[in-house]
């Protein structure tokens, strides 16, 4: 039995690094070539039990299809010559021969000169036949003859043996799906069992003492493993049989007879988490011991995705994905796929592409390919390419964007207004009806909820109110929910107007001081007072939001010049706000009432902000644009929204 060596200590821990950096391209050509070539493994299967498999070879036709000629249309069949004069003003008679010819009945009587046999439509050519004429093109004489008004041609209304797939064709190729047109194909040749590409068995282990499965709770600093069920659907969808293990947590002894338990059991196994060199990061030094050759390579020049980890094991690949959401599927579809879906026989991936603008400059790392999520909106001149701002832990920015952007690794940055190819997630483009861009707000999903309901794709870009603003000057998105104060004319919104857009009034919505109701510096005390107190205690830290934030204009408003402790603390969000507080990373910040009551914080009010909507008058007789008014606008959803904690206006 192999022993499994004592943990190294954490100084040592300390000095581990990735090996070396590989470019993508290199450390994908490093992975195949120590799994290719490679036998595919192969089961045979009932047709019906093959759809969605991939043909492991060839199939030829055994028959012709149809096996035999036959006619295309109800009516008689006919010598051609016979016909040759015949017209309107001259028809031919012909005799009946003493039989019809049905599907599945073999004819008996030959088609003499003169003489023509009913035939049905899919009925077997009598001999001496050449031609059908078509029923409508007769007219009966006497019970044992016809006269036909019309010339034929010789096979007129005849499919011939084998005129559809002939004997010996090549009937699929190797790595085909099978779908029901191809079940068609192999059911009319008469096969029964095709030999298929066999689904390799993908095991799926996630790594890390936080994870908990979703359905338990949460404890402090735990979160959901979002990984292990994103991974194993992501492996069914390029061809694998995913078996998901559970998560297990950084003890070297038990991760490592996963790892062993896995392999043995399975032709694949992918990880995630563990790939960096933090203390609690065992998994790569766990592979040096699984077998030869190892680790193909331990970081490569992505971005997200660096810490990716390829290693073959006996001949079997071993994935150790990064830890993060966005990074562990950008990587998973990047890299491991195109290898995943060879062991699985089917073909490569041919991903969409399309071109389109980006509105702002993207920043990137010099050294690292850089690939972009980006959600993609109708523009004045062609589409628009936002990029997701939310980082590589943030589980919608895969799910949620339309494809992704490519930055080279010599640039350190995209400029504002760049052309580019993006690279599609699905096979089309998928324009939302309606494009909001600007300031989100939960009372927002109360609005357009009625429009999804309605059959209507909006689509919502958080990047706040002067940023919202900017996109509705150019013509990106219908509608940008702002709330700014001018503090020249004591008014919101109004003054923030630019040419062609007009402002829709939305709902009030209180901002104020939020902190936890324990904290015995802010009771009693209104927002002024709070703040002084806050600034009066060097130990008393901020969480702040976002430049271009209607809410950030109210803090540094009450700050007054000040920058205390916790200021550069930026996050995009009210919720992230509540959450600094609520979880003791902060102390005190700015939210509104609905955030703050939802997670049980003190709230101090300050003023209550309006909440609206710069329309862009262009687009307003849209009947998307249209919708969503009559939904701001109606019964129901100003009733959410007052039930929600907000003031419609």
């Amino acid at each position: 039995m192999t022993m499994i060596p004592k943990s190294p200590d954490r100084s040592a821990l300390e000095q581990e690094q990735f090996l070396k950096i590989l470019s993508r391209e290199e450390a994908l050509a490093r992975f195949e070539a120590a799994l290719f070539p490679r036998a595919l493994r192969t089961e045979m299967r009932k047709l019906a039990a093959g759809l969605g498999a991939a043909l492991a070879e060839d199939v030829t036709a055994p028959i012709d299809v149809p096996p035999f000629d036959r006619s295309n249309v109800d009516g008689f069949a006919v010598r051609s010559a016979d016909l040759a004069a015949a017209g309107e003003g001259a028809p031919v008679r012909l005799a009946l021969n003493g039989e019809t010819v049905h599907c599945g009945t073999a004819p008996t009587l030959q088609v003499a000169a003169g003489t023509a046999t009913a035939i049905a439509t899919g009925g077997p050519l009598p001999r001496g036949a050449d031609a059908v004429v078509m029923v409508e093109h007769t007219q009966p004489a006497g019970q044992d003859a016809i006269d036909v008004r019309r010339a034929v041609s010789p096979g007129q209304f005849v499919s011939y043996a084998g005129s559809d797939i002939a004997r010996g064709e090549a009937l699929l190729r190797a790595g085909t799906i099978i779908g029901s047109r191809e079940i068609g194909m192999l059911a009319a040749c008469g096969i029964a069992e095709v030999g298929v590409a066999r689904r390799p068995r993908v095991a799926v282990i996630s790594t890390g003492d936080e994870l908990v499965q979703p359905g338990e709770v949460l404890g402090p600093a735990e979160i959901y493993d979002t990984n292990g069920a994103i991974v194993a659907a992501a492996i069914d969808e390029n061809g694998g049989e995913a078996v998901f293990l559970g998560a297990v947590p950084d003890d070297e002894a038990r991760l490592e007879a996963a790892m062993r338990n896995a392999l043995a059991e399975a032709d694949m196994l992918v990880l995630s988490g563990g790939t960096s060199k933090g203390a609690g990061d065992l998994s790569h030094r766990i592979i040096s011991r699984l077998g030869a050759p190892g680790i193909i390579a331990h970081g490569v020049a992505l971005k997200p995705g660096k810490p990716l980890c390829l290693a073959v094991c006996d001949g079997k690949p071993v994935v150790i994905l990064p830890g993060f959401p966005t990074s562990a599927m950008f990587t998973f579809h990047d890299m491991i796929v195109p290898v995943l879906r060879r062991m699985a026989g089917l073909p490569p991936r041919s991903d969409a592409k399309v071109i389109a603008t980006v509105p702002v400059r993207i920043a990137s790392e010099l050294g690292r390919t850089e690939f972009v999520m980006v959600s993609l909106v109708e523009g004045r001149e062609g589409l628009i390419a936002y990029p997701s701002g939310k980082g590589s832990g943030a589980i919608t920015s895969f799910a949620q964007a339309d494809g992704f952007l490519r930055i080279d690794a010599l640039a350190d940055q995209m400029p504002a207004g760049t052309e580019t190819e993006v690279t599609l997630f699905t096979p089309h483009v998928r324009v939302p009806d309606l494009v909001i861009v600007g300031s989100h707000c939960t009372g927002l999903d109360l609005v357009t909820a009625q429009l999804a309901h309605a059959g209507l794709t909006v689509r919502s870009i958080a990047v706040g109110s002067l940023g919202g603003l900017a996109a509705a000057k150019r013509g990106e998105c219908d509608l940008a929910p702002i709330h700014l104060f001018d503090d020249r004319s004591e008014t919101y919104n109004t003054s923030y107007l630019v040419e062609g857009v007009e402002l829709v009034a939305g709902w009030r919505r209180m901002q104020g001081i939020v902190f936890r109701k324990d904290d015995r510096r802010f009771e009693g005390l209104g927002a002024k007072d709070a703040v002084a107190a806050a600034l009066a205690d060097p130990a008393c830290i901020m969480v702040n939001r976002n430049q271009g934030a209607g809410t950030r204009i109210l803090i540094d408003r009450l700050l007054g010049g000040a920058r205390p402790e916790g200021y550069w603390n930026q996050p995009r969000s009210h919720n992230a706000v509540a959450a600094a507080v609520a979880q003791h990373r902060a102390d005190w910040g700015m939210t509104i009432a609905p955030v703050a009551h939802a997670v049980g914080l003190g709230f101090i009010p300050l003023a209550e902000e309006h909440y609206d909507f710069a329309l862009v008058s262009a687009r307003k007789q849209r009947s998307a644009v249209q919708a969503f008014l009559d939904a701001l606008g109606s019964n129901e959803v100003r009733a959410s929204l007052a039930r929600a904690g907000f003031r419609p206006a």
